[in-house]
C-alpha cells in the first residue's frame, strides 16, 4: 500500500520561494509506485492549503487562495490524529478529513518553518517527520546560540559579537567600539535568524560595518558580527540518518563569484528553478584525504551534538594561510535536500525521500518507547483552593 507522503514547503519566510523549489523538487523525484505525494502549501501570510496544482510551479508564481483545486487545511495538535483536516467552508460546516499522514517532509526554510516551530506541531500531533527536532531546528536557525553551543562542546568556531537592535539604538558608537575591539576588519555582519546569505554584509571599515548593521537589523532583531577569514575556502559537506547510524556526504567546494556566497550566487545566476544544484560547485571538493576526513568527522560532531535526524548541510571555513578548519554554520533542512552530495555519493534522490521516510518513523518508534505519564500523587493530596509549593 502506498504512503501518504506530505511535503511541506512556502512559509510565512523571506526563503518563501527558495522553500517552494526545495519542495517541488522532493515532490517530484518521490517514488510515484511507493507514495502518494500529499502538497502543503504555506502561504506568506501563514494560511496552508493543499491541491494537486501545488506541484506545478507555474501556477505557484502566481498562487491563487481562491483556486478551486486548493483547499485551506490544517493540521490538528490533539497527539494521535494523523491527519490533514480541510478547514470549515461555511458557518454550518464543520472541518473534514483530506487525508491521513503517513509520514512529513518539512522543505521549508527560514523562521515559522526550520526553527523549531513547525517541528514542535509534529510533536504535538505525534507525526512522524523528517527533519531535526525541535531543539536541533531552534539552535541551527539561531547564528548567535548556535555558535555558542558549538564553542561550547568544543567545535572551532570563528571570533565574534552579537548584539541586539535595541542596544544599537541606545548606543551605536559603544557597539561599533565593542565590535572593532574584539575583531579586526574585515567582518562579516549576518542576522541572526536568516539563511540563503539574506541580510549578510561585508564590511571593510566602519562606515561599512554601519551601513551592513543597518542591513542586518531590518531582517532580525539580533546581529551577529564574524571575523572575516583572507584566504578563505568554503566547503560544504551533509549528514544522513539519525541517532548512531549517521553518513557524511562527499564534500563540495562553492565556487564564489564573489569574496562570499550572496542569495544571487546561489539562486538566481543560473535560474531558480534548478535550486542549489544550479549553484556552481566542485564536488567532490579538491581537497587532501587529511582535509576531507577532518571535515566529515566534525560535520558528523555536529549533527551529534545536536540530535539531528534527517538530512542536513554542514557549512564549513577554511583558513589556507593558517591551516585551520572553522564550523561556518548547521543548514537542518538543507536547499534541495543537498541531494546532489548524495546523488555524488551513489545515493539517488528517489532513494534519499526513501531514506528520509525510513528516518523519520524510526525516530517516531524511538518517541513512543518513552514513557509519559507518572502518577505523582500529588492531586490526591490537595483540597479545593489550597497552597502548595513544588
Amino acid at each position: 500500500m502506498k504512503r501518504n507522503l506530505a511535503v511541506v514547503f512556502g512559509g510565512k519566510s523571506v526563503e518563501h520561494d527558495v522553500s517552494i523549489i526545495t519542495g517541488l523538487q522532493l515532490m517530484d523525484n518521490a517514488d510515484p509506485g511507493k507514495y502518494n505525494v500529499v502538497p502543503v502549501y504555506i502561504s506568506r501570510e501563514g494560511k496552508w492549503f493543499t491541491g494537486p496544482r501545488l506541484r506545478d510551479v507555474k501556477f505557484m508564481r502566481n498562487f491563487d487562495p481562491k483556486d478551486k483545486t486548493v483547499k485551506e487545511v490544517y493540521i490538528s495538535p490533539a497527539a494521535g490524529t494523523y491527519r490533514l483536516m480541510e478547514a470549515a467552508g461555511g458557518r454550518f460546516s464543520g472541518p473534514k478529513e483530506v487525508c491521513r499522514i503517513d509520514v512529513a517532509i518539512p522543505a521549508m526554510h527560514g523562521m515559522h518553518g526550520e526553527d523549531g516551530t513547525l517541528q514542535g506541531l509534529f510533536e504535538l500531533a505525534n507525526i512522524p517527520y523528517s527533519s531535526p527536532g525541535v531543539l536541533g531546528s531552534a539552535v541551527g536557525m539561531d547564528k548567535i546560540v548556535m555558535k555558542a553551543v558549538f564553542r561550547g562542546c568544543g567545535l572551532p568556531v570563528l571570533g565574534d559579537v552579537h548584539f541586539s537592535r535595541s542596544e544599537w539604538k541606545a548606543g551605536r558608537e559603544k557597539v561599533v567600539a565593542r565590535v572593532e575591539a574584539a575583531l579586526e576588519y574585515p567582518v562579516f555582519v549576518k542576522p541572526a535568524n536568516l539563511g540563503s546569505s539574506i541580510g549578510i554584509g561585508k564590511a571593510a571599515d566602519r562606515d561599512a560595518l554601519i551601513g551592513a548593521v543597518e542591513v542586518a537589523l531590518h531582517y532580525d532583531r539580533r546581529v551577529l558580527v564574524e571575523t572575516g577569514v583572507q584566504d578563505i575556502m568554503e566547503i560544504n559537506c551533509s549528514c544522513l540518518g539519525f541517532d548512531d547510524d549517521v553518513r557524511a556526504s562527499v564534500c563540495e567546494q562553492p565556487v564564489n563569484w564573489e569574496e562570499f556566497l550572496t542569495f544571487e550566487d546561489k539562486y538566481l545566476r543560473a535560474g531558480k528553478s534548478a535550486g542549489m544544484k544550479s549553484m556552481e560547485r566542485r564536488i567532490p571538493a579538491p581537497i587532501d584525504d587529511a582535509l576531507r576526513d577532518e571535515i566529515q568527522g566534525l560535520a558528523v560532531k555536529v549533527f551529534q551534538t545536536l540530535d539531528c535526524k534527517g538530512v542536513v548541510r554542514i557549512d564549513f571555513i577554511v583558513d589556507k594561510a593558517a591551516g585551520r578548519t572553522y564550523v561556518n554554520e548547521i543548514n537542518t533542512i538543507p536547499g534541495s535536500f543537498s541531494y546532489y552530495l548524495w546523488e555524488a555519493a551513489g545515493v539517488p534522490f528517489a532513494e534519499l525521500v526513501e531514506r528520509l521516510d525510513a528516518i523519520a518513523c524510526r525516530a517516531h518508534a524511538e518517541k513512543n518507547l518513552n514513557s509519559y505519564a507518572f502518577d505523582s500523587g500529588v492531586l490526591k493530596k490537595m483540597t479545593n483552593g489550597a497552597k502548595t509549593g513544588k
